[in-house]
């Protein structure tokens, strides 16, 4: 045999472990290796001449999907539960098949050798998934500094996903942190001596992930199960010598389980495949994510928005199909106020009841009219996508939540002076608006904390 897998000392399996393991086996094999069809469409789909993050981080999140077919080129779609009971159906089968032949046809099988393999697969797709969500953590891209319509929103108008993002995103160097446990953990399944320190590790911060989901509405919860099932399980082949050690201070047999290769040349195809994933899963994804994070963010769009006109502004006066609308805190068609982000997205607030886009997964849109995260969980402004004619002084807005898709302005634009805007055009029913608005001096402390670091002359700003 080429290759094999020895060890010094012979552990006997009875017929009810060996059974128990064939369902495990396959069950967890079917989790962890790609075999959904959809998965290698997708992969077949991207350009690999100019490969971006957001395709590493698509790969590193593979789930079998049943229910699903995600048709988007940005999201490649995370599996349910439901999901999980046809793999558990699927495992079932393949065990009763497995034991048939084992029964009927006299065939051994190294179950050792076949439980090393096992856990060869999971360390690695373990270590591709949460690499990858560290790195965008590392580099502060999964939650970014709060937008500046944020920023003007009622804490009771957002989710509580969307609470939880933003504080997360005003405290990057936590953010940092964490994306550094994530990423460590992922590095210390990559050798087999530190399996257990890398798994415990990831086992805790993935436990926090899913309850953090779960209590803040997240839309990942199912995703950290996945990630925590297997994490579960390869720590559960060193508990018994670590509970011993640790807890009991009692001597513990090592593993002592070790693959042999008979040739040179696959020890030397081991190191390179191995070299391979770390390029590939560690070194390209963490040089792409930190071209992202130079970029911005791929939490808002890429596109400026209108020259010197970020912003704050009071609506000081605005008419509706001609008639003059006073202010009113209850009036659903008047405008309250509006924000100018840097990036080409206006925000506006109206007493109206709005429909909230809850965007809780992650996911890297290649369009700015798909980034949709300034708005997830906002339940008090509509937010608008752009795009400018300068020529003739016209914005062209249309509404970027999903539950408004006919939500559409034609704006002409004058700028008196530079405190102030003056709109005019017509919605997509035809109906003609009219606001003056008024740039407010309004300063912010989080911006005021960057711009001074945290110090007003010798006085410390709180």
């Amino acid at each position: 045999m080429a290759f094999s897998l020895e060890q010094t000392t012979v552990v006997s399996w009875n017929h009810r472990e060996k059974v128990i393991f064939r369902f495990i086996f396959s069950y967890l094999m079917l989790q962890a290796v790609p075999l959904d069809w959809k998965y290698y469409q997708h992969v077949l789909s991207i350009n690999w001449l100019q490969l971006q993050f957001a395709d590493i981080f698509n790969i590193s999140r593979y789930t079998p999907q049943f229910l699903h077919h995600i048709k988007s080129v940005d999201f490649w779609g995370l599996n349910t539960l439901l999901d999980w009971l046809f793999l558990v159906i699927i495992a079932g089968a393949l065990t009763w098949i497995w034991s048939w032949i084992a029964q009927k046809k006299g065939l051994k099988w190294n179950y050792d050798r076949l439980y090393y393999v096992l856990r060869v697969v999971l360390r690695y797709r373990l270590a591709i998934g949460v690499i990858a969500y560290g790195l965008i953590k590392v580099f502060p891209l999964q939650a970014p500094n709060p937008s500046l319509s944020n920023f003007n929103t009622n804490y009771g108008d957002l989710s509580a996903w969307k609470i939880f993002s933003l504080s997360l995103g005003i405290a990057p160097s936590f953010e940092v942190f964490l994306g550094s446990l994530e990423v460590l953990g992922g590095l210390l399944l990559l050798y087999r001596r530190t399996t257990a320190i890398g798994a415990f590790l990831i086992l805790v911060f993935q436990g926090n992930v899913f309850l953090s989901n779960l209590a803040y509405e997240g839309g990942e919860a199912i995703y950290s199960l996945y990630l925590l099932q297997m994490a579960a399980f390869l720590l559960l082949h060193d508990i018994r010598r670590i509970i011993l050690v640790f807890s009991l201070a009692k001597p513990a047999q090592p593993d002592k389980y070790r693959p042999v290769y008979a040739h040179a040349w696959q020890q030397k195809l081991r190191i390179g495949l191995k070299s391979a994933f770390v390029f590939f899963f560690v070194g390209l994804a963490g040089y792409k994510a930190y071209a992202v994070y130079t970029e911005g963010s791929y939490q808002y769009p890429e596109t400026p928005g209108l020259t010197n006109a970020r912003g704050l502004y009071n609506v000081r006066e605005f008419r509706f199909n001609g008639r003059e609308i006073p202010y009113d805190k209850k009036d659903t068609v008047r405008w309250q106020n509006v924000v100018f982000e840097e990036w080409s997205t206006l925000s506006i607030k109206t007493a109206a009841t709005i429909q909230p886009w809850h965007a809780t997964s992650e996911v890297f849109h290649r369009d700015d009219r798909d980034r949709l995260y300034e708005l997830g969980g906002t339940a008090s402004r509509h937010y608008y996508h752009y795009r400018i004619d300068s020529a003739a002084h016209v914005l062209y807005l249309e509404n970027k939540n999903p539950h408004y898709a006919g939500d559409q302005f034609v704006l002409h634009y004058e700028r008196p002076d530079a405190y102030t805007l003056v709109v005019s055009g017509t919605t997509a029913a035809g109906d003609s608006v009219t606001a003056v608005l008024d740039r407010l001096d309004k300063k912010y402390l989080r911006e005021e904390l960057q711009r001074t670091g945290g110090r007003r002359g010798n006085e410390l700003i709180l």
